[in-house]
């Protein structure tokens, strides 16, 4: 008889993986979206949407990232340092001296391993979509998008790493007429949203003409950069500050009358025109400025309409009429802003075309909307109807009704189990649904009816489905 060894259990040394568990977080200056807001989001975008598909701008959409080649470059030295570069895939350091990487140069390093960036913008992706594309696009071409965008700017209240941009533009066209039409779709898209606005009004060419009758055009940059700060640090430190820039005393002392001019947008128009005669370009955008505010005066305007010369949004980037809108009734940065720029496209080798655009911030505009509670009720609303749960005939005689609501564009839904009644409805205050539907025996028994409670009201009323749906649609 041969005696099987009974087997001995061993005992390992070896040491038990440990595992961490990771609080769940997201990259600082991102942020998530709930129900709530994202229906307030949409609120926005929608509204945008639509008026600028009234005005005849068609959408389109570029990827979120874009060739380093296409990127760098266009926003000057800081902004080159704000994009986000990506990774190139697969081993992107193994053809990479180690020189290079013993010698820490990010910037030569990065050169070599990253071929793609996140979008810093829509403008410079739309330039090179209409290089991409000039053969399929009929001039002067009109497009709109919604798209996020991406920084690595410094995270702070009101500044994010990812955020969106509503811009429209209009590309291959000269025609004041465009800006005119700007100006009446940012004021159609404020008085959709509640908003109360003044919209102001500049051009580059003035800009370029005052620094020349003062005897500075070479300092045009310091001169507007300085001046764009005159609301919140006041003239004196203004011209403090284009002293530091190295302007004469003769220079900043013309400066103030220019600065000063105030009166009626008529007064300020004439007083200009007395003021840049000796200046060519500066006389051309004042007449620019008074074609545009007689044109758009004439359709009417329901927000206020000025004029601000200190006004520059981007010296660099603008070549023509320069447009700011800022809210009346809460203290904000601008929430929407544009111009006129030439050679859009010049720099991937397509010159000569200009353009028009505009930008609306949907980040600031909902701190507007929020502060001033503007937002309608509708966007706090999941539903406008919950059915009430009682059971498997109830829940089946309740989906058919379900059914025919949402046939008729009413949004609708039933509590999926037969709960309490105080935990469905419940539900139905979570959801903000204006009313309930319950089915119950009585109306078991009476086919095609239910009890509909107004949750406003409290009122409730036995109804056909087509009397709740004329009801609620009411």
């Amino acid at each position: 008889m041969v005696r099987r060894r009974q087997p001995t259990s061993k005992i390992s040394n070896k040491p038990k993986p440990t595992f961490i568990t990771l609080k769940p977080s997201i990259p600082k200056g991102t942020r998530d979206f709930g129900p709530l807001e994202m229906s307030r989001r949409n609120y926005i975008f929608d509204t945008i949407r639509e008026v600028f598909r009234l005005y005849g701008f068609a959408p389109i959409e570029t990827p979120s990232m874009e060739t380093l080649q296409t990127l760098m470059g266009k926003y000057g030295e800081e902004g080159d340092k704000l994009l986000f570069k990506v990774l190139n895939s697969g081993d992107f350091i193994r053809n990479i001296d180690n020189d290079l990487l013993e010698d820490h140069d990010c910037a030569r390093l990065g050169a070599r391993i990253c071929e793609k960036g996140l979008r810093y913008d829509l403008t410079v992706p739309f330039a090179r979509y209409v290089v991409m594309h000039r053969d399929e696009l009929q001039m002067p071409f009109k497009r709109y998008q919604i798209q996020p965008v991406w920084r690595a700017d410094r995270p702070q209240k009101g500044r994010y790493r990812e955020f969106y941009q509503c811009d429209a533009d209009v590309v291959g066209s000269d025609s004041l007429i465009n800006e005119v039409e700007l100006l009446q779709m940012a004021d159609e898209v404020f008085a959709r949203l509640g908003i109360r606005v003044a919209i102001k009004l500049n051009n580059r060419k003035v800009l370029a003409g005052i620094a020349e009758i003062i005897g500075a055009p070479d300092k045009l940059v310091d001169i507007t950069v300085a001046i764009d700060k005159i609301d919140k640090i006041g003239i004196e430190k203004v011209e403090e500050e284009l002293a530091e820039r190295g302007l004469s005393e003769e220079s900043v002392k013309a400066l103030r009358p220019i600065l000063s001019i105030s009166g009626s947008i008529e007064a300020r128009l004439e007083a200009l025109s007395t003021l840049l005669a000796p200046s060519t370009t500066g006389s051309l955008g004042v007449a620019e400025l008074r074609e545009v505010v007689d044109a758009t005066r004439a359709l009417g305007l329901r927000a206020e309409l000025d004029l601000d010369v200190s006004l520059a949004r981007g010296l660099n980037y603008y070549t023509g009429t320069i447009i700011e809108v800022k809210a009346l009734d809460h203290a904000i940065g601008s929430i929407s802003g544009g111009g006129r720029y030439d050679n859009l496209t010049g720099v991937f080798g397509m010159p000569g075309l200009s353009g028009v655009g505009i930008s609306f911030g949907a980040d600031r505009i909902y701190d507007v909307l929020t502060a001033l509670d503007l937002f309608p009720a509708a966007t706090s609303r999941g539903v406008d109807v919950m059915f009430v749960n009682f059971g498997a005939k109830e829940a089946a005689a309740s989906m058919a009704m379900l059914k025919q609501m949402r046939a008729a564009g009413i949004a609708a839904e039933i509590y999926p189990d037969c709960a309490k009644m105080k935990k469905q409805m419940g539900r139905a205050d979570a959801l903000g649904a204006r009313f309930t539907a319950i089915i119950g025996d009585n109306e078991l028994a009476n086919p095609g009816t239910l009890a509909l409670k107004d949750m406003t009201t409290g009122e409730q009323c036995c109804c056909t489905i087509d009397e709740a749906i004329a009801r609620i649609k009411a």
